[in-house]
């Protein structure tokens, strides 16, 4: 009986270990980070100037605790608004497995130490173009402007589209033309990208009393404010070709694709219904406005994804 009982503690300690481990990832936001160290990487990748691998590492890992250090802020902030909605309810802090206090001192510490020791490993440029992205996304974006205006993701979106010039500033130590052509690209996507995720997360948005855009001026409006920025993005992409860090097949494939996107807003602004979901959390898979949204993730991937490997595919054929 007394081996059992240590083994049963044992194991509770092993499993209370593990969660608290996988709770502290979970503050982290791993999915939005994953996001902006991608477009970080490559960033630093088509800047004119390398560094050292070991350097590049460092600096990618200061990126990543900066993106996850502003998560963890953000959920200390939003626990109130997490608790009622139910893609958030699930997060550590509002189920109580960790407390607000600590994910604060988490997010706060990460903070610190991904801004210092990125301006010690590449330079200061690259560290305080790093503390300005994670002090927009939480005291603009989070504090001022996610619960006044339903321009919150538009004017806050700069947050999402300033990791490829920390990116470049890393591996350059300055900003120049080319890395601006990458963060207006993602700034435009924002917009319709997470409209999208508004309008067929209509009710979600609705119990946490969030000011966005589909709620206040309704979803057609919604609709055609998404239509409006998609028929922005296919010139927009073109700006990195010009801008000389991105060759022929980039180009089609940007254009391509935002044509695509184009056409997918149009059948969303054609589409009558409002596309919330239904109590009880039903997300149905043919809604125009989950498709947009899914499709809208493909789409800043692929862009990112051909401009990272278009070198390299270029230099393969030159040596066949």
């Amino acid at each position: 009986m007394a081996d059992t009982t240590v083994s049963q503690a044992s194991a509770d300690k092993v499993g209370g270990e593990y969660f608290a481990v996988a709770d502290f990832v979970a503050l982290l936001k791993p999915r939005v980070m994953s996001l902006s160290v991608f477009t970080a990487f490559v960033g630093m990748a088509l800047a004119p100037s390398e560094l050292h691998p070991i350097l590049m590492g460092v600096a990618i890992f200061c990126i990543a605790l900066g993106a996850g250090a502003s998560g963890a802020i953000n959920m200390w902030y939003d626990r109130d608004i997490d608790a009622v909605m139910s893609r958030t309810r699930a997060r550590p802090i509002p189920m109580g497995r960790v407390e607000p206090e600590t994910a604060l001192a988490f997010g706060i510490i990460l903070s610190m130490g991904a801004v210092t020791l990125l301006g010690l490993a590449t330079n200061w440029v690259a560290a305080g173009l790093l503390g300005a992205t994670i002090a927009y996304y939480v005291v603009v974006y989070t504090m001022w402007l996610k619960r006044r205006t339903t321009q919150n993701i538009v004017i806050g979106g700069a947050a999402g589209a300033l990791p490829p010039l920390v990116g470049w500033a890393a591996a350059t130590g300055e900003i120049s033309l080319a890395p601006l052509s990458l963060f207006l690209l993602i700034f435009f996507w924002t917009p319709p990208h997470f409209w999208a995720l508004a309008l067929y997360r209509n009710d979600d948005f609705a119990r946490a009393k969030l000011p966005m855009l589909p709620l206040i001026k309704g979803a057609a409006s919604a609709k055609r404010h998404i239509l409006a920025y998609t028929l922005i993005l296919p010139p927009l992409s073109t700006l990195p070709y010009f801008a000389g860090i991105a060759g022929t097949g980039y180009l089609v494939i940007a254009l391509s694709l935002g044509a695509y996107f184009v056409a997918r807003a149009a059948i969303l602004l054609r589409t009558a219904e409002t596309e919330s979901v239904p109590a009880g959390g039903v997300q149905p898979h043919d809604l125009p406005a989950k498709k947009l949204f899914a499709f809208s993730i493909l789409y800043l991937f692929v862009l990112f994804a051909t401009l990272l490997l278009e070198p390299v595919l270029r230099t393969l054929a030159g040596l066949l």
